[in-house]
This record gives structure tokens, sequence and C-alpha cells, in this order.
């Protein structure tokens, strides 16, 4: 499936655990072809995706009362196929993982027992080549992705001062035309469901710029923290990354229970169990939020949407890549919450103080919801004073 936009090629690699340009070219040579069409067929699809795309954003306004859906010019949709999706993702995670990666690098080296230049060089392309296998495996598996992260590394000849666009909206048509077809639901419908979804993630971080950063320090944060307390953290993400590719769903439609140990092992002070919490809390948030909105759509919108979200739901699903990455490095099934639970806190929250209260979540990142608080929305609302 060809003729699709195509997101720039990751920054060139640094000196870290991982070759991300090698991560990039395996990525988009493994990935699977999607289903068979013709240019014209193709061409049509991707109008309109791009079509319900557009359409979806009004709807969005409306259900999330969100004044940012207006104006999203900072970031763009791309509708792309498996390998430039596949591929894209590189740069997501070199923004997440470099620091951490470096700073292991960086320890290794200064230790008498360091690793050797030339065996990171060996490790790093090991690594590259495992992350972009893993990425061509995920490829197939998801229909669309709000990506906040990829503008931070930086394009070439680009000034490293350069303020960086938004984000980008990633829909993978193979991924979505297939599963319409699986499902045996309207493909109308469908897509604007999809696409409610996703552009929620869009909004949300339109509504809230300072929230990519503070994610991304968080993430970093629990690294840092565990750089410096334990020697076994790098042969961890290495194995959250093969993980990534791998891991087999349980009969039930969730993921398969891991194997012993993970991070949480290595978690002794309370600054390391706060930064996990914390990034578990907003990921449930944000996941909890889109679900809310893409089922805020009545029959007047989405007229099978019932029939949809039923069907989606027996076939199982894909959890975001960020949270299947955290949640294998992390090495735990129940720690990380189910989409579900952040959905409960919006109703929660919406039926006690209406949207308009729950949207004081986006103002600052003191106000975004402590773990604790997902699971008891009275709690936030009291320390919000609404």
């Amino acid at each position: 499936m060809g003729n699709m936009s195509q997101p720039s090629s990751p920054a060139a690699p640094s000196a870290s655990m991982i070759n991300w340009e090698l991560a990039a070219t395996t990525a988009g040579s493994l990935a699977p072809a999607g289903p068979a069409m013709n240019g014209a067929e193709i061409a049509k699809a991707v109008e309109n995706l791009h079509l319900m795309a557009d359409k979806s954003v009004p709807y969005v306004h409306d259900i999330s009362r969100l004044e940012a859906a207006r104006d999203l010019r900072d970031s763009e949709v791309l509708v792309v196929d498996r390998a430039s999706w596949a591929k894209a993702n590189t740069q997501s995670f070199s923004v997440m993982m470099d620091p951490i990666m470096t700073a292991l690098a960086a320890k290794q080296a200064a230790s008498r027992n360091g690793t050797s230049a030339g065996a990171l060089a060996v490790s790093s392309t090991v690594t590259g080549a495992q992350l972009g296998a893993a990425l061509a495996f995920l490829s197939s598996k998801v229909l669309g992705q709000y990506d906040p992260f990829a503008a931070l590394a930086p394009a070439p000849g680009q000034s490293a001062n350069a303020p960086a666009p938004g984000g980008r909206l990633l829909l993978v048509a193979p991924n979505i035309l297939t599963v319409e077809r699986e499902l045996k639901v309207d493909p109308a419908d469908f897509r604007l469901w999809v696409c409610l979804h996703e552009q929620t993630h869009r909004v949300q971080f339109a509504a809230a710029p300072w929230l990519r950063h503070h994610m991304l320090g968080e993430i970093e944060k629990l690294g840092e923290l565990l750089v410096g307390d334990t020697e076994n953290l790098g042969e961890r993400l290495l194995q959250a990354v093969k993980a990534m590719g791998g891991r087999k769903s349980s009969p039930s439609g969730g993921d398969a229970m891991p194997s012993r140990g993970g991070i949480l092992d290595l978690l002794q002070d309370p600054a390391q169990k706060a930064a996990l919490s914390h990034v578990t809390a907003v990921m449930s948030l944000l996941e909890g939020h889109a679900n809310v909105v893409m089922d805020g759509v009545d029959q007047a919108i989405v007229p099978t949407v019932r029939t949809i979200r039923q069907r989606f739901n027996n076939r199982g699903k894909e959890r975001g890549l960020i949270e299947k990455f955290i949640r294998n490095l992390m090495g735990l099934d129940a720690k990380m919450r189910q989409y579900s639970d952040g959905a409960k806190f919006v109703r929660d929250v919406v039926a006690l103080v209406s949207m308009d209260g729950f949207n004081t979540v986006w103002v600052q990142a003191e106000n975004l919801p402590t773990e604790p608080e997902i699971h008891s929305a009275r709690l936030w609302v009291e320390r919000m004073g609404l």
C-alpha cells in the first residue's frame, strides 16, 4: 500500500546504546505489506481518512469542550502505511530513550569494568535491529497514534535552538481497512470513530502545550533514578524493546502475564515509586479521556457506534505504543492500569463537576491526577477545590 504521507527520517544516531538509523531501516524493511489495492483504491482510502480526520474535530470540540480543537495548526495529520509508521516511531523512541541510554553508556565508560567502544557499537547495532523488528511487528497492530515526541528530535539542518513544532497524528490506513473488514462494520462509521479517539489525543496536547515535555521529563526522571541505582537497567531496557514484538495475548484478549522481575523489583526509594506512579496516572488519564470522547458520540453522528464498540471490544485491543513499552519495561502487568480506569475517572469527575470542571486538568502539571485519584475521582475534585 503506497502513495501515502512519508514522515521525516530519524535524526542522525548519537553515541547511544541503540543505533537509531539501523532501527528505522530495519523497521521499514520488515514491516508487512498491507491489503492488496490498486492505485485508485489507495488514493480513495487516503482521501477518505483525511476527510474523516477533519470531520471528527468539531465533534471532539463539542464533547470535550476544549477550545484547543478550534486551532490545531502546530500539528499535522498523516495517513501512512505500515513501513512509514514503523520508521516514524524510531524518532519517538530516540527522544524517549536516548537520554537514558546515553547516561547508561557514560556510566559504563566511567567504570573500570565499563563496556569498550567496540562492544558498545556491536550492542547498539544488535539493539537497533531488535527495536526495528519489534516496531515492524507492531506496525500491523496499530490503527492510529498521536505522536507528541518526534518533533523534539532535531531534523537535519534544524537549529538546536529552533522551537519544535507540535506532534503528528498518524493514521495507519492498511490496518484501519483490515480491521473494518474483519469486523464487518460500516467503513465510514468506523473510520470516523477511530479518528475521534486519535484526534482527542491531538487536542489534549494542544490544550496543554506543556504536557509533552512534562511526560518526557517524568519518563527521563524514572530512568535517571534507576541509572544511579542499578547496573541491571540496561538489560531491562533491552528486554523491553525485544518484548514489544513478542508478547502474546491471553485468551481473554489481554496481555499474557509477563515473566517475574522488572523495574519494580529495583525500586527502592519514594522518588522512584512516585515517578512510576505519576507516569501510570497520566497514561490512564489520556487514554481514558480519549475513550470517553470517542464513545460520547450518539447514533446521529456514528449510526453504528454500538455495533462497532461491541465488535471491537470482542476483538481485543492493543495498548498504546508508549504504554506497551513502559509495561514491558516494568515487567509487571497488574501495576499499569487499563484504559477503563482512566475513562471511569473522567466520567466520575464530569458527573460531579461537569466537563468544564474536568478540563481544569489541562491547565498545569499540578492539576494532573495522582494514581490514587484516578481510582477515586472525588479526591481529585476536592484537591482542585471544585
